[in-house]
């Protein structure tokens, strides 16, 4: 389930000069996915998981960003794995 936040709700989103005000901060898997003013994508856990690093995406759809979102919860798992 994707869940839209207000810009309030995060630490870091976009300028907001350059998205009229508004920013769309959008929850997944536990993260929030935060856009950028570069149109990156910063990944930052919601809550303190424990082993998951936030990180910077590049700039991408936001389709995009979930994949990359769970191609690194899954080599997080085969990782806990071995």
């Amino acid at each position: 389930m994707t869940v839209i936040l207000p810009k309030a709700a995060c630490m870091a989103s976009a300028d907001p000069s350059e998205t009229g005000g508004l920013s769309a901060v959008v929850r997944y898997r536990g993260f929030l996915l935060i856009p950028q003013a570069d149109l990156s994508w910063l990944v930052q856990p919601s809550r303190g998981t424990a082993g998951l690093l936030s990180f910077q995406a590049p700039a991408s759809s936001l389709a995009d960003v979930k994949a990359l979102v769970d191609w690194r919860l899954a080599q997080g798992t085969r990782n806990m794995a071995a």
